[in-house]
């Protein structure tokens, strides 16, 4: 395997030394695109939230810090990942204001209209099936509740082979069950928020 595909991979699913090593480097080159994402959506200081795809554990981190009295959930499919956002995030995880599991986006174990916020930050273009996996989004987040996705332009045109345009990606999000969709974009990264 080509090493350009490893770090792919490694990115997608960390595994071993490698992994710890990518979730450490995603953490830090994130961090500000995090902070911009999170500044478009109303979080509250008793919301239920989810990150999906939390990696290294930093967006928990950062949510941690906004809120005071909720309670945030991050999933990642990667066991090394769940290990290292747990450890990141230690004094959360034992007090249960972050809450860590290994899930897969296909079928998040939750139940219908459970969160406020949802965030996915540089991972849709990693879900085996974008346009299910929207509807799956949908069906755990409450009424009036809001799914924030954001990730970096020329990533999304590498890995996505559809809605690799603001207008497609809009246009899922309504079909999949969203009343309206706001989108923030700069010249490198997009933000959508998609509003149940």
């Amino acid at each position: 395997m080509k090493l350009l595909d490893e770090l792919i991979e490694q990115a997608k699913n960390p595994r071993g030394w490698l992994g710890k090593t990518m979730l450490n480097i995603m953490n830090q080159a994130h961090n500000k695109m995090t902070v911009w994402g999170l500044e478009k959506v109303q979080l509250k200081d008793k919301d239920v939230i989810l990150d999906i795809g939390c990696g290294g554990g930093q967006t928990l981190k950062i949510l941690s810090s906004l809120i005071s009295n909720g309670t945030i959930y991050g999933v990642d499919y990667s066991e090394k990942a769940v290990a290292t956002s747990t450890d990141k995030n230690w004094k959360d995880v034992k007090s249960k204001k972050i809450i860590v599991k290994q899930a897969d986006v296909t079928s998040l174990p939750f139940p219908e209209d459970f969160f406020d916020i949802i965030t996915a930050f540089q991972t849709h273009y990693f879900w085996p099936d974008l346009k299910n996996n929207i509807v799956e989004v949908n069906r755990i987040l409450k009424q009036g509740g809001q799914f924030l996705l954001v990730a970096e332009l020329y990533k999304i045109n590498y890995h996505m082979k559809e809605y690799k345009t603001v207008e497609t990606l809009k246009e899922l999000f309504l079909r999949s069950g969203f009343s309206t969709v706001t989108v923030s974009q700069t010249k490198t990264q997009l933000c959508m928020v998609g509003e149940k």
